[in-house]
């Protein structure tokens, strides 16, 4: 009888992955050059971030779908793993899904993790950033990402995320666009 539970938790899985990669969420995104969705969500700590309290500021927002999950315990390592690099680049990191404050404390525990996680519980930053997967027995947030720049305007979307290379991937692009003109 537990095998069998086993058994349809793992299709019930697939199928939802088969699912959230066909309905195709990001296409709505804000895009490279738009101003970033304002926001305000608490975070592990459950102090309320607002997204204008880091203007001046690069900021790497990325969404994800659940805590303590292979995939995005990956890519919290590696943006963990890289942080210091980010701070010397002028940014932040901010890590959007849709569980409650709680599971981030103890995902951030359990982690090592030092950058903030948001609680988005009611999926409105998901959804302003289209990155909201409905698999209408539960919601999740996408793996996606948006580095935003110093004065608030999305510089780079990231759509198709590989958890394990992303924090690279975006160390660089950072790199890039704070090149001065005639370097790039």
């Amino acid at each position: 009888m537990k095998m069998t539970w086993i058994f349809l938790a793992i299709i019930v899985l697939l199928v939802g992955f088969a699912v959230v990669r066909a309905m195709g969420t990001g296409k709505k995104a804000p895009s490279s050059g738009t101003p970033a969705p304002d926001f305000t969500l608490n975070s592990q700590d459950g102090k309320s971030l607002s997204l204008r309290d880091f203007r001046g500021k690069w900021v790497v927002l990325y969404f994800y779908p659940k805590d303590f999950t292979s995939g995005c315990t990956k890519e919290a390592h590696n943006f963990q793993r890289d942080l210091h690099r980010y701070e010397e680049k002028n940014a932040v990191i901010l890590g959007v899904s849709v569980q409650d404050e709680a599971t981030h404390q103890k995902f951030c525990a359990k982690e090592g993790l030092s950058f903030k996680l948001l609680a988005d519980t009611k999926y409105a930053v998901s959804s302003s950033y289209d990155s909201l997967v409905n698999l209408g027995v539960a919601k999740l947030s996408a793996r996606h990402t948006f580095l935003i720049d110093p004065a608030g305007v999305v510089r780079k979307t990231y759509l198709n995320v590989n958890a394990e290379k992303h924090s690279a991937e975006v160390l660089a692009d950072l790199s890039q666009l704070q090149q001065p003109p005639s370097q790039k």
